[in-house]
């Protein structure tokens, strides 16, 4: 059976082009674990694989849901599993590819769920607005998700703070998991790059598609860039103040990202140069 290779790194580190490169030599198919790019319409503001990534190797994890429909982390393990099986069946090699920690966790620890949310304690969290949830966090010692700013997100921290989650306390097994080191001063200047190159292929407009059918202030229009385009549109902030906070913000979401994977000691960190050569040789041994 084909192991299932773990690629993570924080936001910009490389490792979707690292994935997509090992991919296509071994007939692979990628899972992203990103707990953004599961929203359909979310394209350019995510950093989505384009559509000519997309072409190049079957990609899952994509488009799931509808912007603000509720996708929770044991959703995502049960449909990242049966892909996974999926692909073995087919005689691929899976790979699991992302950023959101919570995401790889659920799948290389064997998460199991406790029961769903208390639904009286969820219509009091979502009576709080996102300071009072913020304040509920801090004096009960839960750490706040990625998107901070988005109340689902918060609340659903919340819950899983009393939820009962088991899991393994090594990876599974017939996995090979990665993660790619950067250099920070590097990593920062890949986030100012990728950050014009959004903007410059329609990050506003499709913004503002999106506040036309869900309006500024739905749950999905709270995540980072998509909140500092309605203060650009609201005469808050000016254009250049809009790329400069949006790059502020993924740097931010980076360094989040690295704290969470580097509690996890059974990571290989590598190089984006080594990544590729490593993986394609222990590939090679199991062609063998």
């Amino acid at each position: 059976m084909a192991p299932l290779v773990v690629i993570v790194g924080p936001t910009a580190s490389g490792k979707t082009a690292a994935a997509i490169e090992l991919a296509e030599r071994c007939g692979g198919e990628i899972i992203c674990a990103d707990s953004r790019t599961i929203y359909r319409y979310m394209d350019i503001g995510t950093a989505k694989p384009t559509s000519q990534d997309q072409a190049r190797v079957p990609h899952w994890g994509l488009d799931l849901v509808e912007p603000g429909e509720r996708f929770t982390v044991a959703d995502f393990k049960t449909y990242a599993v049966q892909k996974i099986a999926e692909i073995r069946d087919r005689g691929g090699v899976p790979f699991l590819v992302g950023g959101t920690g919570l995401y790889v966790d659920a799948i290389v620890l064997d998460y199991q769920f406790g029961p769903d949310a208390n639904l009286d304690q969820r219509k009091r969290f979502e009576s709080m607005t996102v300071e009072q949830l913020h304040k509920y966090c801090s004096d009960n010692n839960i750490n706040l998700p990625d998107n901070k700013y988005n109340k689902r997100y918060v609340i659903r921290a919340i819950e899983q703070s009393t939820d009962t989650i088991r899991g393994k306390d090594s990876p599974i097994s017939n996995s090979i998991i990665v993660g790619i080191a950067t250099d920070r001063a590097v990593l920062r200047e890949r986030i100012q790059q990728r950050s014009m190159l959004l903007f410059q292929h329609g990050m506003v407009e499709e913004a503002d598609r999106l506040a036309e059918r869900y309006g500024w202030h739905s749950e999905a229009m709270t995540g980072n860039i998509y909140r500092l385009v309605y203060q650009f549109r609201s005469g808050e902030i000016n254009e250049s103040e809009l790329v400069e906070r949006f790059e502020i913000a993924d740097w931010q979401l980076a360094k989040r990202q690295l704290t969470w994977l580097k509690r996890r000691d059974f990571i290989e960190w590598l190089s984006l140069e080594q990544v590729v050569p490593y993986l394609s040789d222990r590939l090679a041994d199991y062609k063998k």
